[in-house]
């Protein structure tokens, strides 16, 4: 039988003219940063406005229930990009340094890259420093010069460490619109060589400060709150309830009654990463290498805006690891279906290998969804696993999201009769059953905490590790 990676060059070469290799599908994959699943083929906020995305998803595949590896910025990206989790290399945090202890070898766009690829990146793809590695043919550093300057309308730049205002600033000032702009370059040069092309975008991440004019798009008097209730960590255990209060975010928003502002400002800022999501899709669609190259989108994770008592990421919870997952490969993906499989991002990797025809490395953790890329119904039983902080995970199926803590207390919510999450059926014994059959796919090891660097965190999210520490996997 023939590989998925021959078919698909077999599809490819029938497009268009040129020799084998020139025909091997290109890559565009999209990173987002902080994008929740506020978005409009999703349906979770009525109000947002993201054309775009809604654009790319009735062209492929996308996934109602796709999950980070965890949620936080640093463990995210380099669970995926590596495909290794964080319970493998003990990266957990984000001022952890993960470079001394993953070969950089193992990375994506460096495999690609031994595999005859050109790799381009700009913006935000791997976290931080973390990012400028050699593994690229070519990386396009990002233009800071350009000072954001707060809009006049706006009272200040946010509530304590939740920050958000409206600019003066255009699109044009913007980091991620000459990410963009490059990447758009790329896309129309002439390729002699397939080409791994990653364009990292930073918005909707904090601060919530784009033009004003996307701001204008959410009049505040239109803004709803997200589904919540009072004292919705009653039955939560300590472990979570310290996740979700550990930066006080919940309190200051609640005293400064500009909850609603808060929500605006997360909307705009979607709304602007939305149109620079449709540049890139504009280029492509007009691109010499429209018809060969495969798109793959995510976001590194969800993010909170007071459901259960919790603001940013850095919980186990729906909303801070539940993000946008889109796949348009040509020959393969039906346009605009929706699979309702529960999938996490280590897929990435493992599936971009099998779409490509590049080699698998041995050590990659995740599992390869092509089968449901090309069948999104297909039957599918693993749950999506996301891991914060040193023994604490959350599995997910279609209908179920079973949490472990290190101190081994527990939550369990049946997103079928409780989507919001309000009651924690941990305890009750008519499921143990469940939480059994999904906790056999929780990690046997759990890997000491790499070391911190000083200087790398961001915005919150600590812990203390513990265990014993591995050198490179």
């Amino acid at each position: 039988m023939k590989s998925l990676a021959s078919l698909l060059l077999g599809v490819l070469l029938a497009v268009g003219p040129g020799s084998a290799r020139a025909a091997q599908p290109n890559v565009l994959m999209i990173p987002v940063d902080d994008l929740n699943h506020w978005v409009g083929y999703l349906g979770r906020n009525p109000r947002t406005r993201t054309p775009n995305l809604d654009r790319l998803a009735a062209q492929g595949v996308s996934f109602t229930r796709a999950y980070c590896a965890a949620p936080s910025c640093n463990p995210s990206r380099i669970a995926l990009l590596s495909g290794l989790r964080p319970n493998t290399t003990g990266c957990y945090q984000n001022a952890q340094d993960w470079r001394p202890f993953i070969g950089e070898d193992k990375v994506l766009n460096k495999v690609l890259m031994d595999a005859g690829y050109n790799a381009f990146g700009t913006g935000k793809i791997y976290h931080g420093s973390y990012g400028d590695t050699a593994q690229w043919t070519e990386f396009k550093q990002e233009d800071h010069s350009v000072r954001m300057k707060r809009h006049p309308s706006a009272k200040d730049d946010g509530v304590g460490g939740i920050k958000f205002c409206p600019l003066e600033n255009s699109d044009e000032d913007m980091v991620d619109f000459r990410s963009v702009s490059y990447g758009i370059e790329v896309l129309n040069r002439k390729h002699d060589k397939p080409f791994f092309l990653a364009v990292g975008l930073h918005k909707p991440h904090m601060p919530f400060s784009v033009p004003k004019k996307w701001f204008d798009l959410f009049p505040l008097e239109s803004i709803e709150l997200p589904p919540h209730r009072a004292g919705d960590l009653e039955d939560v255990p300590a472990a979570g309830k310290q996740m979700a209060k550990a930066s006080g975010d919940h309190a200051a928003i609640l005293a400064s009654d500009r909850w609603k502002e808060a929500v605006q400002a997360y909307l705009a800022t979607i709304a602007f990463c939305d149109a620079q999501v449709g540049r890139l899709l504009d280029a492509l669609e007009t691109s010499p290498c429209k018809d060969n190259t495969i798109v793959c989108l995510w976001s590194d994770h969800g993010w909170s805006l007071g459901e259960k008592e919790h603001w940013r990421k850095f919980a186990l919870w729906e909303e801070p690891t539940r993000t946008v997952f889109i796949w348009k490969v040509p020959g393969l993906t039906p346009a605009g279906v929706a699979s309702p499989r529960p999938v996490d991002f280590m897929s990435i990797y493992p599936t971009l290998c099998a779409l490509t025809g590049v080699k698998r490395p041995a050590h990659v953790e995740g599992l390869d969804i092509s089968p449901l890329l090309k069948n999104p119904m297909a039957p599918w039983e693993t749950p999506a696993l996301t891991t914060w902080l040193n023994g604490n995970h959350a599995l997910r199926s279609e209908a179920w999201r079973y949490i472990r803590y290190a101190d081994g207390t527990e939550e369990l919510y049946n997103h079928e009769t409780d989507p919001y999450e309000w009651t924690n059926a941990a305890g009750d014994p008519k499921f143990a059953g469940i939480k059994a059959g999904l906790a056999q796919y929780l990690p046997k090891d759990n890997a000491a905490d790499l070391p911190s660097v000083r200087g790398g965190g961001e915005e919150g999210g600590a812990g203390k590790g513990k265990g014993k520490r591995k050198q490179k996997p």
